[in-house]
Protein backbone atom coordinates (compact mmCIF):
# COMPACT_ATOMS: atom_id res chain seq x y z
CA UNK A 1 0.00 0.00 0.00
CA UNK A 2 2.84 2.43 0.70
CA UNK A 3 4.92 1.50 -2.44
CA UNK A 4 1.38 1.87 -4.95
CA UNK A 5 1.07 5.35 -2.43
CA UNK A 6 4.35 6.63 -3.39
CA UNK A 7 3.82 5.43 -7.43
CA UNK A 8 0.89 7.54 -7.38
CA UNK A 9 2.66 10.46 -5.80
CA UNK A 10 5.86 10.05 -8.57
CA UNK A 11 3.20 10.32 -11.32
CA UNK A 12 1.28 13.24 -10.00
CA UNK A 13 4.11 14.83 -8.96
CA UNK A 14 6.19 14.75 -12.48
CA UNK A 15 5.88 18.48 -13.69
CA UNK A 16 6.88 19.45 -10.21
CA UNK A 17 10.94 20.31 -9.89
CA UNK A 18 13.75 20.25 -13.06
CA UNK A 19 13.99 17.74 -15.42
CA UNK A 20 18.20 18.50 -15.43
CA UNK A 21 19.27 14.97 -17.89
CA UNK A 22 23.07 15.52 -17.68
CA UNK A 23 22.77 16.42 -13.46
CA UNK A 24 20.43 13.42 -13.06
CA UNK A 25 22.78 10.99 -14.68
CA UNK A 26 25.53 11.96 -12.76
CA UNK A 27 23.48 11.48 -9.72
CA UNK A 28 21.84 8.14 -11.24
CA UNK A 29 26.10 7.12 -11.63
CA UNK A 30 26.39 8.66 -7.89
CA UNK A 31 23.29 6.29 -6.26
CA UNK A 32 24.71 3.13 -8.30
CA UNK A 33 28.46 3.56 -7.27
CA UNK A 34 27.36 4.19 -3.90
CA UNK A 35 25.50 0.71 -3.33
CA UNK A 36 28.68 -0.93 -4.69
CA UNK A 37 30.79 0.36 -1.94
CA UNK A 38 27.86 -0.52 0.90
CA UNK A 39 28.62 -1.23 4.45
CA UNK A 40 26.89 -4.10 6.48
CA UNK A 41 26.63 -2.87 9.99
CA UNK A 42 24.04 -4.85 13.02
CA UNK A 43 22.33 -6.09 10.20
CA UNK A 44 22.15 -2.95 8.40
CA UNK A 45 22.54 -1.79 4.83
CA UNK A 46 24.45 1.41 5.08
CA UNK A 47 25.75 3.22 1.69
CA UNK A 48 26.43 6.45 0.72
CA UNK A 49 23.48 6.66 -1.91
CA UNK A 50 21.30 8.83 0.46
CA UNK A 51 23.66 11.67 -0.43
CA UNK A 52 22.71 11.33 -4.45
CA UNK A 53 19.04 11.37 -3.24
CA UNK A 54 19.19 14.15 -1.26
CA UNK A 55 21.11 16.67 -3.84
CA UNK A 56 18.07 15.25 -6.25
CA UNK A 57 15.44 16.23 -3.55
CA UNK A 58 16.72 19.87 -2.95
CA UNK A 59 17.92 20.35 -6.84
CA UNK A 60 15.84 18.33 -9.21
CA UNK A 61 12.41 17.56 -7.57
CA UNK A 62 10.24 15.28 -5.52
CA UNK A 63 9.53 12.49 -8.57
CA UNK A 64 12.91 12.66 -9.41
CA UNK A 65 14.77 12.18 -6.25
CA UNK A 66 12.17 9.40 -6.37
CA UNK A 67 13.18 7.64 -9.70
CA UNK A 68 16.97 7.77 -7.97
CA UNK A 69 15.16 6.34 -4.86
CA UNK A 70 13.61 3.53 -7.05
CA UNK A 71 17.16 2.42 -9.05
CA UNK A 72 19.02 2.64 -5.93
CA UNK A 73 17.02 0.14 -4.31
CA UNK A 74 16.50 -2.29 -7.35
CA UNK A 75 20.57 -2.04 -7.87
CA UNK A 76 20.71 -3.22 -4.22
CA UNK A 77 17.49 -6.00 -4.40
CA UNK A 78 19.73 -7.31 -7.57
CA UNK A 79 23.10 -8.13 -6.02
CA UNK A 80 21.24 -11.07 -4.16
CA UNK A 81 18.33 -12.97 -3.14
CA UNK A 82 15.89 -10.73 -0.72
CA UNK A 83 13.49 -12.20 1.68
CA UNK A 84 9.78 -10.53 0.00
CA UNK A 85 9.06 -8.50 2.54
CA UNK A 86 12.40 -6.35 2.96
CA UNK A 87 12.36 -6.16 -0.85
CA UNK A 88 8.66 -4.45 -0.77
CA UNK A 89 9.86 -2.17 2.23
CA UNK A 90 12.95 -1.36 0.27
CA UNK A 91 10.81 -0.06 -2.87
CA UNK A 92 8.70 1.77 -0.87
CA UNK A 93 10.60 3.43 1.64
CA UNK A 94 12.92 4.46 -1.15
CA UNK A 95 10.58 5.67 -3.36
CA UNK A 96 8.48 7.27 -0.10
CA UNK A 97 11.19 9.21 1.43
CA UNK A 98 12.58 11.15 -1.48
CA UNK A 99 8.89 12.40 -2.03
CA UNK A 100 8.05 13.70 1.20
CA UNK A 101 11.85 15.28 1.81
CA UNK A 102 11.68 16.98 -1.79
CA UNK A 103 8.07 18.29 -0.95
CA UNK A 104 9.62 19.35 2.72
CA UNK A 105 12.75 21.47 1.26
CA UNK A 106 10.03 22.93 -1.76
CA UNK A 107 7.74 23.94 1.13
CA UNK A 108 10.18 25.59 3.61
CA UNK A 109 12.07 26.99 1.08
CA UNK A 110 9.01 28.98 -0.14
CA UNK A 111 8.12 30.03 3.33
CA UNK A 112 11.40 31.44 3.72
CA UNK A 113 11.58 32.91 0.07
CA UNK A 114 15.05 31.20 -0.48
CA UNK A 115 16.44 29.12 -3.29
CA UNK A 116 19.70 27.30 -4.17
CA UNK A 117 21.83 29.91 -5.18
CA UNK A 118 21.26 31.28 -1.56
CA UNK A 119 23.19 30.36 1.81
CA UNK A 120 19.66 30.18 3.74
CA UNK A 121 18.99 27.41 1.20
CA UNK A 122 20.80 25.16 3.71
CA UNK A 123 17.73 25.62 6.51
CA UNK A 124 15.26 24.47 4.30
CA UNK A 125 17.48 21.24 2.74
CA UNK A 126 18.16 20.99 6.76
CA UNK A 127 14.77 20.32 7.39
CA UNK A 128 14.01 17.81 3.96
CA UNK A 129 17.06 15.76 5.03
CA UNK A 130 15.64 14.61 8.50
CA UNK A 131 12.65 14.16 7.46
CA UNK A 132 13.58 11.85 4.46
CA UNK A 133 16.10 10.58 7.40
CA UNK A 134 13.57 9.64 10.39
CA UNK A 135 10.94 8.21 7.77
CA UNK A 136 13.90 6.13 6.15
CA UNK A 137 15.07 4.64 9.47
CA UNK A 138 11.40 4.33 10.83
CA UNK A 139 10.54 1.97 7.97
CA UNK A 140 13.97 0.12 7.94
CA UNK A 141 13.64 -0.48 12.01
CA UNK A 142 10.00 -1.09 11.79
CA UNK A 143 10.36 -3.63 8.82
CA UNK A 144 13.90 -5.58 10.91
CA UNK A 145 11.78 -4.99 14.71
CA UNK A 146 8.72 -6.78 13.15
CA UNK A 147 10.30 -9.52 11.31
CA UNK A 148 12.98 -10.56 12.75
CA UNK A 149 12.14 -9.72 16.31
CA UNK A 150 15.15 -7.30 17.19
CA UNK A 151 13.92 -4.89 19.87
CA UNK A 152 13.48 -0.62 18.13
CA UNK A 153 15.66 0.44 21.17
CA UNK A 154 18.75 -1.80 20.46
CA UNK A 155 18.21 -0.97 16.52
CA UNK A 156 18.30 2.80 17.37
CA UNK A 157 21.44 2.70 19.84
CA UNK A 158 23.54 0.39 17.39
CA UNK A 159 22.49 1.11 14.07
CA UNK A 160 21.39 4.98 14.19
CA UNK A 161 23.09 6.89 17.09
CA UNK A 162 27.04 5.56 16.41
CA UNK A 163 26.31 7.39 12.76
CA UNK A 164 25.05 10.87 13.89
CA UNK A 165 28.01 12.57 13.38
CA UNK A 166 28.39 11.13 10.04
CA UNK A 167 24.70 11.63 9.43
CA UNK A 168 25.29 15.68 10.22
CA UNK A 169 28.47 15.51 7.96
CA UNK A 170 26.13 14.29 5.14
CA UNK A 171 23.43 17.57 5.76
CA UNK A 172 26.90 19.60 5.45
CA UNK A 173 28.24 18.19 2.12
CA UNK A 174 24.56 17.98 0.49
CA UNK A 175 24.12 21.92 1.23
CA UNK A 176 27.84 22.33 0.10
CA UNK A 177 27.36 20.74 -2.84
CA UNK A 178 23.64 22.41 -3.74
CA UNK A 179 25.49 25.79 -3.44
CA UNK A 180 28.32 24.63 -5.34
CA UNK A 181 26.11 23.08 -8.35
CA UNK A 182 23.35 26.11 -8.55
CA UNK A 183 26.78 28.93 -9.00
CA UNK A 184 29.29 27.00 -10.78
CA UNK A 185 27.35 23.81 -12.84
CA UNK A 186 29.97 21.47 -13.71
CA UNK A 187 32.09 22.08 -11.25
CA UNK A 188 30.27 20.89 -8.41
CA UNK A 189 30.17 17.43 -10.04
CA UNK A 190 33.98 17.08 -9.31
CA UNK A 191 33.28 17.95 -5.82
CA UNK A 192 30.13 15.60 -5.48
CA UNK A 193 32.27 12.70 -6.59
CA UNK A 194 35.38 13.84 -4.16
CA UNK A 195 33.06 14.59 -1.04
CA UNK A 196 31.40 11.74 -1.88
CA UNK A 197 34.31 8.91 -1.93
CA UNK A 198 35.79 10.89 1.23
CA UNK A 199 32.62 10.16 2.97
CA UNK A 200 32.21 6.58 2.22
CA UNK A 201 35.81 6.25 3.20
CA UNK A 202 35.30 8.02 6.77
CA UNK A 203 32.36 5.88 7.34
CA UNK A 204 33.95 2.57 6.35
CA UNK A 205 36.70 3.77 8.77
CA UNK A 206 34.39 4.03 11.47
CA UNK A 207 32.63 0.89 11.19
CA UNK A 208 35.99 -1.00 10.87
CA UNK A 209 36.80 0.86 13.81
CA UNK A 210 33.83 -0.41 16.12
CA UNK A 211 34.19 -3.80 14.67
CA UNK A 212 37.59 -3.93 15.65
CA UNK A 213 36.86 -2.39 19.02
CA UNK A 214 34.23 -5.29 19.64
CA UNK A 215 36.37 -8.13 18.83
CA UNK A 216 38.96 -6.58 20.97
CA UNK A 217 36.27 -6.70 23.68
CA UNK A 218 34.65 -10.37 22.90
CA UNK A 219 38.66 -11.41 22.49
CA UNK A 220 39.19 -9.86 25.79
CA UNK A 221 36.53 -11.91 27.77
CA UNK A 222 37.77 -14.95 26.38
CA UNK A 223 41.16 -14.88 27.61
CA UNK A 224 39.78 -13.91 30.94
CA UNK A 225 38.00 -16.56 30.79
CA UNK A 226 40.14 -18.89 30.06
CA UNK A 227 42.40 -17.26 32.69
CA UNK A 228 39.75 -17.27 35.41
CA UNK A 229 39.19 -21.34 34.65
CA UNK A 230 42.84 -21.75 35.33
CA UNK A 231 42.31 -20.53 38.75
CA UNK A 232 39.20 -22.66 39.38
CA UNK A 233 40.91 -25.61 37.99
CA UNK A 234 43.39 -24.89 41.03
CA UNK A 235 41.32 -23.96 43.31
CA UNK A 236 39.00 -27.45 42.66
CA UNK A 237 42.39 -29.41 42.66
CA UNK A 238 43.51 -27.96 46.05
CA UNK A 239 40.12 -28.76 47.36
CA UNK A 240 40.30 -32.39 46.29
CA UNK A 241 43.72 -32.55 48.20
CA UNK A 242 42.47 -30.55 51.13
CA UNK A 243 38.16 -30.65 51.50
CA UNK A 244 39.20 -28.35 54.90
CA UNK A 245 40.11 -25.28 52.90
CA UNK A 246 37.94 -25.55 50.50
CA UNK A 247 34.77 -25.08 53.02
CA UNK A 248 37.01 -22.42 54.88
CA UNK A 249 37.39 -20.62 51.78
CA UNK A 250 33.65 -20.73 51.56
CA UNK A 251 33.29 -19.22 54.58
CA UNK A 252 36.12 -16.95 54.72
CA UNK A 253 34.68 -15.39 51.51
CA UNK A 254 30.85 -15.01 52.95
CA UNK A 255 32.44 -13.48 56.50
CA UNK A 256 34.46 -11.05 54.38
CA UNK A 257 31.68 -10.00 51.95
CA UNK A 258 29.47 -9.45 55.57
CA UNK A 259 31.85 -7.42 57.59
CA UNK A 260 32.39 -5.53 54.23
CA UNK A 261 29.13 -4.76 54.06
CA UNK A 262 28.36 -3.54 57.71
CA UNK A 263 32.01 -1.61 57.04
CA UNK A 264 30.57 0.60 54.74
CA UNK A 265 31.73 -0.28 51.71
CA UNK A 266 30.55 0.00 47.98
CA UNK A 267 28.61 -3.46 46.05
CA UNK A 268 32.01 -3.68 44.47
CA UNK A 269 34.04 -3.80 47.27
CA UNK A 270 31.97 -6.25 48.93
CA UNK A 271 31.94 -7.95 45.70
CA UNK A 272 36.34 -7.66 45.88
CA UNK A 273 36.37 -9.00 49.67
CA UNK A 274 34.21 -11.91 48.64
CA UNK A 275 36.14 -13.26 45.40
CA UNK A 276 39.73 -12.60 47.61
CA UNK A 277 38.39 -14.44 50.06
CA UNK A 278 37.36 -17.43 47.40
CA UNK A 279 40.83 -17.19 46.15
CA UNK A 280 42.68 -16.32 49.74
CA UNK A 281 44.68 -19.37 49.94
CA UNK A 282 45.25 -20.37 46.28
CA UNK A 283 48.80 -19.59 47.04
CA UNK A 284 48.58 -23.13 48.98
CA UNK A 285 48.62 -24.77 45.47
CA UNK A 286 52.57 -25.05 46.35
CA UNK A 287 52.38 -26.97 49.42
CA UNK A 288 53.30 -30.80 49.89
CA UNK A 289 50.50 -32.61 51.45
CA UNK A 290 52.58 -33.49 54.35
CA UNK A 291 52.51 -29.94 55.12
CA UNK A 292 49.19 -29.66 53.83
CA UNK A 293 47.51 -32.24 55.23
CA UNK A 294 49.57 -31.95 58.62
CA UNK A 295 48.52 -32.94 62.25
CA UNK A 296 51.63 -32.52 63.39
CA UNK A 297 54.04 -29.56 64.75
CA UNK A 298 55.80 -28.25 61.53
CA UNK A 299 59.44 -27.61 61.62
CA UNK A 300 61.33 -24.15 60.62
CA UNK A 301 61.76 -25.06 56.96
CA UNK A 302 58.22 -26.00 56.36
CA UNK A 303 56.58 -22.91 58.00
CA UNK A 304 59.16 -20.88 55.80
CA UNK A 305 57.24 -22.78 52.71
CA UNK A 306 53.73 -21.92 54.16
CA UNK A 307 54.91 -18.14 54.58
CA UNK A 308 55.35 -17.87 51.15
CA UNK A 309 52.01 -18.99 50.22
CA UNK A 310 50.18 -15.52 50.00
CA UNK A 311 52.59 -14.64 47.64
CA UNK A 312 52.49 -17.31 45.74
CA UNK A 313 48.93 -16.95 45.76
CA UNK A 314 48.86 -13.49 44.62
CA UNK A 315 51.74 -13.99 41.89
CA UNK A 316 49.12 -16.69 40.10
CA UNK A 317 46.23 -14.35 40.45
CA UNK A 318 47.70 -11.38 39.48
CA UNK A 319 48.38 -13.24 35.79
CA UNK A 320 44.24 -12.73 35.57
CA UNK A 321 43.25 -9.65 33.83
CA UNK A 322 41.93 -6.95 36.12
CA UNK A 323 42.97 -9.30 39.29
CA UNK A 324 45.51 -7.04 40.72
CA UNK A 325 43.16 -5.88 43.71
CA UNK A 326 42.26 -8.99 44.43
CA UNK A 327 46.03 -10.02 44.16
CA UNK A 328 46.88 -7.55 46.60
CA UNK A 329 44.75 -8.73 49.33
CA UNK A 330 45.68 -11.91 49.36
CA UNK A 331 49.23 -10.99 49.14
CA UNK A 332 48.74 -9.10 52.61
CA UNK A 333 46.21 -11.52 54.51
CA UNK A 334 48.45 -12.51 56.79
CA UNK A 335 49.97 -9.09 57.48
CA UNK A 336 49.60 -7.81 61.42
CA UNK A 337 48.34 -4.14 61.85
CA UNK A 338 51.49 -4.12 64.48
CA UNK A 339 53.77 -5.20 61.63
CA UNK A 340 55.02 -8.95 62.38
CA UNK A 341 53.19 -10.61 59.76
CA UNK A 342 54.50 -11.91 56.25
CA UNK A 343 55.35 -12.02 53.98
CA UNK A 344 56.35 -7.94 53.96
CA UNK A 345 56.21 -7.10 57.48
CA UNK A 346 53.40 -4.64 56.59
CA UNK A 347 51.58 -2.71 59.49
CA UNK A 348 48.87 -0.41 60.11
CA UNK A 349 46.76 1.38 57.05
CA UNK A 350 49.59 -0.04 55.09
CA UNK A 351 47.72 -3.17 54.60
CA UNK A 352 45.30 -3.32 52.01
CA UNK A 353 41.57 -2.82 54.04
CA UNK A 354 40.39 -5.84 52.07
CA UNK A 355 42.91 -7.97 53.36
CA UNK A 356 42.65 -6.54 57.36
CA UNK A 357 39.12 -8.19 56.59
CA UNK A 358 40.16 -11.38 55.25
CA UNK A 359 42.60 -11.67 58.15
CA UNK A 360 39.43 -12.06 60.83
CA UNK A 361 37.37 -13.94 58.84
CA UNK A 362 40.78 -16.28 58.63
CA UNK A 363 41.23 -16.47 62.09
CA UNK A 364 37.87 -16.64 63.18
CA UNK A 365 37.11 -19.34 61.14
CA UNK A 366 40.14 -21.53 62.00
CA UNK A 367 39.56 -21.39 65.74
CA UNK A 368 35.63 -22.28 65.26
CA UNK A 369 35.73 -24.72 62.47
CA UNK A 370 34.53 -27.94 62.86
CA UNK A 371 37.25 -29.66 60.88
CA UNK A 372 40.11 -26.95 61.58
CA UNK A 373 44.07 -28.06 62.12
CA UNK A 374 43.14 -27.84 65.84
CA UNK A 375 39.79 -28.64 68.26
CA UNK A 376 37.51 -25.80 67.53
CA UNK A 377 36.18 -23.37 70.52
CA UNK A 378 33.33 -21.61 71.03
CA UNK A 379 31.83 -18.65 69.21
CA UNK A 380 32.19 -16.62 72.36
CA UNK A 381 35.74 -17.72 73.01
CA UNK A 382 36.79 -17.10 69.48
CA UNK A 383 35.35 -13.29 69.95
CA UNK A 384 37.24 -13.21 73.11
CA UNK A 385 40.39 -14.62 70.95
CA UNK A 386 39.87 -12.00 68.76
CA UNK A 387 39.54 -8.78 71.36
CA UNK A 388 42.79 -9.86 72.81
CA UNK A 389 44.44 -9.96 69.72
CA UNK A 390 42.86 -6.65 68.56
CA UNK A 391 45.13 -3.62 67.39
CA UNK A 392 48.15 -5.72 67.65
CA UNK A 393 47.28 -8.99 65.11
CA UNK A 394 44.03 -7.65 63.78
CA UNK A 395 42.24 -4.14 62.88
CA UNK A 396 40.19 -3.17 66.11
CA UNK A 397 37.47 -1.21 64.43
CA UNK A 398 37.08 -4.28 62.28
CA UNK A 399 36.95 -6.67 64.87
CA UNK A 400 34.23 -4.67 66.77
CA UNK A 401 32.12 -4.46 63.56
CA UNK A 402 33.00 -8.34 62.90
CA UNK A 403 31.60 -9.14 65.81
CA UNK A 404 28.61 -7.09 65.62
CA UNK A 405 27.98 -9.17 62.67
CA UNK A 406 28.45 -12.30 63.95
CA UNK A 407 25.83 -11.81 66.77
CA UNK A 408 22.71 -10.49 64.31
CA UNK A 409 23.68 -13.29 61.65
CA UNK A 410 23.50 -16.31 64.54
CA UNK A 411 25.40 -19.75 64.72
CA UNK A 412 23.89 -20.50 61.53
CA UNK A 413 25.85 -18.24 59.49
CA UNK A 414 30.01 -19.41 61.54
CA UNK A 415 30.09 -22.55 59.22
CA UNK A 416 30.33 -23.35 55.52
CA UNK A 417 29.94 -27.29 54.04
CA UNK A 418 31.29 -28.67 50.66
CA UNK A 419 27.79 -27.46 49.05
CA UNK A 420 28.29 -23.73 49.89
CA UNK A 421 31.87 -24.00 48.29
CA UNK A 422 30.40 -24.36 45.08
CA UNK A 423 27.67 -22.02 45.43
CA UNK A 424 30.46 -19.33 46.72
CA UNK A 425 32.50 -20.56 44.06
CA UNK A 426 30.35 -18.87 40.99
CA UNK A 427 33.66 -17.59 39.59
CA UNK A 428 31.62 -17.28 35.76
CA UNK A 429 29.81 -13.78 37.06
CA UNK A 430 33.29 -12.99 38.72
CA UNK A 431 35.22 -13.29 34.81
CA UNK A 432 31.94 -10.27 34.37
CA UNK A 433 32.84 -8.74 37.37
CA UNK A 434 36.27 -8.73 37.78
CA UNK A 435 38.38 -9.30 34.31
CA UNK A 436 38.70 -6.07 33.34
CA UNK A 437 40.63 -3.10 34.15
CA UNK A 438 38.61 -1.24 37.55
CA UNK A 439 39.79 1.76 38.65
CA UNK A 440 37.13 2.06 41.45
CA UNK A 441 38.46 -1.23 43.13
CA UNK A 442 41.04 0.21 45.42
CA UNK A 443 43.95 -2.09 46.78
CA UNK A 444 44.42 -0.17 49.89
CA UNK A 445 42.55 1.90 52.35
Amino acid sequence: MLLAGALVGMVALADRGSWDPALLVVLAVLVVGANLFEIEFKKISISGDFLGIVVAMAVLGPTQAALLGLLSSAVWLSRGPTRLPFALMALAEHATFPLVGALTIAAAADALAVTPTDVGFAAPLVMGFIVAAVINMSLVFATHSIIDGVPLRDLVRNAAVPFLPSEAAMVLLSSIIVFVEAHLGVVAIAMLVALFFLYLFLLRELVVSRDRAEELERRTEQLASLQVGVLTAMLRTLSMRDRMTARHSAAVARYARELAKAAGCSDAEQDLAHTAGLLHDIGKFILPDHILLANTKLNDEDWQLIKMHPFQGAKVVREVEGYGPIADIIWAHHERVDGRGYPRGLAGEDIPLMSRMISIADTYDVMTARDSYRDPVSSQAAIEELRRVSGAQLDGRLVEIFIEVLHSKGVAFQHADDADFEAELAFERKVRDHAAPRVDLPAAA
